[in-house]
């Protein structure tokens, strides 16, 4: 399973499940829209979005590419019982993608082959001998494809497909899910992106078929109000979100889809979108985003930003158009998302028009991000605290990366392959992408940081302090690594102070083609340079390590780790570099 600490905290139940979702208590569908579609797009939304089609270039665009898709969809069969790993997880999603996107278009343009091919993807689904519970993101998902079907082509399904599909859902889906809740497993108590995902598709499940399984729906609606608001408490204070920026996306926007769902439904999301600090989630998201289109991803995750549906429902739920104008900003492909045109936002503002500050700390999760501006070639640097026991961390505290004239200079190696043995469990912190040398800090002894480690930042004017005392408890006394930003020009300086003689290697690993001379070194890449420059201590040199592991890991082709070797083991160092974009 994809969770590194099932209980890292002790769970009060009563305490985290009040006060909201309490009125989830009473009978949670009292209040069920009767008619279909009742789930998230209603029938006024539709005209809405025809009319968004024919007067906004954006919209018509992303409905030109709904239709590209459509017709890629007719042209493949549908998804097959064919587990990868443990999981059935990328047919769960394959079969969502494509049901909202055929589902939609033909709600939206009354094409029968959008329907008919709707239709035999449900019934490959249904028939599938279950929806691999064993790993519950797979049914929650899969239960979430199945019931927007049901609910979207309700009206134009037959008889004997109703009935199969809500067969499947309860079967397949929601009965599984009720035996979870009833022995309280680890998701419903769970922080993070699980959480999320399970009681969002099985919400939306419950909400498709609750007029005709009344019982099984009210217990699966009020299980999901009472359990998501212990994951909702992740995002408090301030938005941040401490399985990196990827599992941000995954859990946002399951809590999205299941609040839109709720709403749509029930007329009501029992106070959740109310969770402190969710209204800044959308906050969180534009700070960690580089001008290069590539996000800070600490923990497991890629760093590309791609458009994230979920920011319109956000704008629009907390009048707050700057989560807006990314989805406005970022490159489509020839891919484009039912929900970009469901929950389409037409208002949007730079965050430079919104005056947004430079430089913004997120103490929640303890991360925290410096730019020389909000134009495209600016200066981004981003560094992490945290905790290193967060669900899918890495042991990276101290870590940073860095974006200079549209380059990504420092860079994270993001996650390694889910299916390498015992990726979750023991052999975790032998692999490269998760231990502490492959990422851009300094190394002690060649070791991996303490796996209990946390570290605490504290914001100054164009300067970020990073306390790495619980790094390595055994070997330092004292580890500070601080982080500035004034006049284009990055200054990593760590401070280090140790009860026995350490090695300390600093590291950057970088896509770049470096060359090193002593204390100065030049990285070079797409037509740019960055000077590297080590002002202490002064016997220190610029050094270039493989990133290379044993196979069968990634072998990380086209990386490179610079690094700063001192000569010999020391009690004591502060070892300070600048990093500075070369016109």
């Amino acid at each position: 399973m994809d969770l590194l600490n099932l209980d890292r905290r002790s769970f009060l139940a009563g305490a985290l499940l009040a006060p909201l979702g309490a009125a989830a208590d009473a009978d949670p569908l009292k209040s069920l829209r009767s008619e279909h579609p009742r789930l998230i797009a209603l029938q006024p939304d539709i005209e809405r979005i025809r009319k968004l089609v024919k007067d906004d270039p954006v919209a018509a665009r992303i409905h030109r590419l709904l239709v590209v898709d459509a017709s890629r969809i007719a042209k493949e069969r549908p998804v097959e019982y064919k587990l990868i790993g443990p999981r059935l997880l990328d047919k769960s999603r394959k079969a969502l993608e494509r049901i909202y996107t055929l589902a939609l278009l033909f709600r939206l343009d009354g094409n029968r082959e959008y329907l008919d091919r709707a239709v035999r993807e449900l019934r490959a689904v249904c028939a599938f001998p279950d929806w691999n519970p064993a790993h519950f993101l797979d049914t929650a998902e899969m239960t979430h494809a199945v019931a927007i079907g049901y609910d979207w082509l309700h009206p134009a399904l037959s008889p004997t497909d109703r009935k199969l599909i809500r067969t499947a859902i309860v079967e397949k889906g929601l009965d599984p899910g009720l035996e979870v809740y009833r022995k309280g497993g680890w998701w419903t108590r769970s922080e993070f992106n699980w959480n999320q995902v399970c009681n969002g598709g099985l919400s939306i499940g419950a909400l498709a078929i609750a007029d005709e399984e009344p019982e099984r729906a009210r217990e699966v609606v009020t299980s999901a109000v009472k359990s998501l608001p212990i994951a909702m408490r992740s995002y408090a204070p301030d938005g941040g979100w401490a399985e990196g920026p990827n599992y941000w996306s995954y859990a946002t926007r399951y809590t999205v889809y299941m609040l839109a769902a709720l709403d749509s439904a029930l007329g009501t999301d029992f106070g959740l979108a109310k969770s402190p600090g969710f209204d800044l989630a959308g906050r969180s998201r534009i700070y960690s985003s580089g001008p290069t289109g590539l996000s800070f991803n600490y923990a497991d995750g890629g760093a590309k930003v791609s458009p994230a549906a979920e920011m319109f429902w956000l704008a629009r739920r907390f009048e707050q158009p700057v989560y807006a104008w990314q989805q406005h900003e970022l490159p489509r492909s020839s891919r484009a998302d039912a929900l970009d045109l469901v929950w389409f936002e037409a208002e949007s503002r730079s965050p430079k028009e919104a005056k947004w500050p430079l430089q913004e700390w997120f103490r929640g999760v303890n991360v925290a991000f410096l730019r020389s501006s909000w134009d495209a070639g600016a200066v981004f640097v981003g560094i992490k605290g945290g905790d290193n026991k967060a669900n899918h961390g890495h042991l990276d505290l101290g870590t940073f990366v860095l974006d200079a004239g549209g380059v990504r200079w420092a860079m994270d190696l993001g996650a390694d392959d889910y299916n390498l043995p015992d990726y979750f469990g023991k052999q975790r912190w032998t692999y490269y992408r998760n231990r502490t040398e492959s990422h851009n800090t300094v190394l002690i002894d060649g070791e991996n940081q303490s796996l209990s480690g946390k570290a605490t930042i504290t914001p100054g004017r164009s300067w970020m302090e990073v306390d790495l005392g619980e790094a390595y408890p055994d070997k330092l006394r004292e580890f500070t690594r601080r982080l500035s930003l004034v006049d284009g020009v990055v200054r990593l300086r760590d401070r280090i102070r140790g009860g026995v003689p350490v090695d300390a290697l600093w590291g950057m690993m970088t896509e770049a083609d470096v060359e090193s001379n002593g204390r100065s070194a030049e990285l070079r890449r797409s037509g740019q340079r960055l000077a590297c420059e080590i002002v202490s201590p002064a016997e220190a040199r610029f050094d270039v390590e493989s990133t290379r592991p044993p196979a069968p890991q990634n072998q990380n082709r086209g990386t490179r780790k610079l690094v700063v070797r001192l000569p010999e083991k020391v009690r004591s160092v502060d070892i300070e570099v600048t990093l500075k974009l070369l016109s």
